[in-house]
């Protein structure tokens, strides 16, 4: 069996591995609508926007990799860490739900990850300025499909309705998280390599409400909750969805085909 790679603590490593997990980890999820979406024309759309994010990720943890000491590779990242190790947000390895809870989730993390790649073509690394350059055209895209789905289902019937607005009961603690800051945003502002995440809790929220007023969806009221996957410390999912991630790297190191 494959051992776990070693991850430095050096926030910039930490900064990029939220990015590219984040990616990584919605893009497994929506992989799992192959086969599976309503109609056949949104079972291409889904695979299309998996495939899209698991190629920001793997410009992301590239970039990632090598600021390692020993450097490491998209797959050593992607397929041989532990848990803990893994940056994402609590809400990007969410069980995939019904077809409404997947599109208001698309429309929450790519309306997020827009605005990110915005301000990261400005960043001082000259490569993750241009990974963004080329995913912000990507998200556009994502975000535009994601929010017009959510219009769709939350004016269409009562099911539907009705549908959308438990997607939006179960997604709303886990939104918070997305716009914490630490000691990792902190470096990232301070080097230039990007912005804190409280920078994008204004613009998001004011692009969330300019999709859900469409429908007359009111966003709830944030609780006390705090998801910490950012933290490496994630839900009972995140096992489950590493599990069939990793098992062929585990079990049979450098395979090739």
């Amino acid at each position: 069996m494959q051992t776990s790679v070693q991850l430095p603590t050096d926030p910039a490593v930490q900064y990029l591995l939220r990015i590219g997990d984040t990616c990584l980890i919605l893009g497994q999820r929506l992989g799992e609508w192959c086969g599976h979406a309503p109609i056949i024309e949104e079972d291409i759309a889904l695979t299309n926007v998996a495939l899209d994010l698991i190629g920001q990720a793997r410009g992301v943890l590239t970039l990632a990799g090598q600021r390692c000491a020993p450097a490491l590779d998209e797959d050593q990242l992607a397929f041989l860490r532990d848990e803990r190790d893994y940056r994402n947000p609590t809400i990007a390895e969410l069980p995939r739900g019904d077809f409404a809870f997947t599109v208001l989730r698309n429309a929450m993390l790519s309306t997020w990850l827009k605005l990110l790649w915005e301000r990261l073509r400005d960043s001082g690394d000259a490569e993750l300025s241009g990974i963004a350059g080329k995913a912000l055209k990507e998200a556009r895209y994502h975000q535009q499909h994601a929010a017009d789905w959510v219009v769709r289902l939350g004016d269409g019937t009562e099911e539907s309705r009705r549908r959308i607005e438990a997607a939006m009961a179960q997604l709303w603690p886990y939104v918070a998280e997305l716009f914490d800051d630490d000691a990792v945003e902190a470096a990232a502002e301070a080097s230039g390599l990007g912005p804190p995440a409280s920078s994008l809790r204004e613009p998001w929220l004011a692009e969330m409400a300019e999709i859900l007023g469409e429908v007359h969806l009111p966003m709830p009221k944030q609780g006390n909750f705090r998801s910490t996957g950012k933290q490496g410390v994630h839900s009972e999912h995140m096992g489950y969805i590493l599990a069939e991630m990793q098992f062929l790297q585990r079990a049979y190191p450098g395979g090739a085909w």
